[in-house]
């Protein structure tokens, strides 16, 4: 897949969280698939997000050192900054399609990006946004999306 894939925080969040199995088996195949074909993308909002939430929601969660080495890994996945122009762009999403704020901001995000897909439990599956399609990790595999793509 040569397809980028934003990844929102939830599915990261699952990839660590023992009391979902199920979902935590597909987010970490997720992750692990992105992480092979280099096609992963974030933002410091996921990273921040995540941060928060395994180490202070997540039960059992993460300690600080775990949370922070999961961190420095993604990082190789260059985080986007939000910028002026994401914001902007956030606002025209939300005012459109009615998302969260935070939800805005990801998809907004990932277009900023050039991604072709966002990865995410919260968001509607299969709905399109300017060219960005919406997968949730838990509605389709990583194979079956390169199969699509090619």
């Amino acid at each position: 897949m040569s397809d980028k894939v934003f990844v929102d925080t939830n599915v990261i969040v699952y990839s660590r969280d023992t009391t979902e199995p199920f979902k935590q088996k597909q987010a970490d195949n997720w992750l692990r698939h992105l992480w092979s074909k280099q096609s992963g993308c974030i933002s410091f909002q996921v990273l921040n997000e995540y941060y928060v939430t395994v180490t202070n929601k997540l039960k059992p969660g993460l300690s600080r050192t775990e949370a922070r080495e999961d961190i420095r890994n993604l990082l190789a996945w260059k985080p986007a900054v939000i910028e002026q122009i994401v914001i902007q762009s956030a606002w025209s999403i939300q005012d459109h399609y009615g998302y969260s704020w935070w939800d805005c901001l990801i998809l907004a995000t990932a277009l900023k990006q050039h991604c072709r897909y966002v990865l995410s439990e919260d968001m509607r599956h299969g709905q399109q946004i300017e060219g960005l399609e919406i997968i949730s990790p838990f509605k389709i595999e990583p194979n079956e999306l390169t199969n699509q793509s090619e």
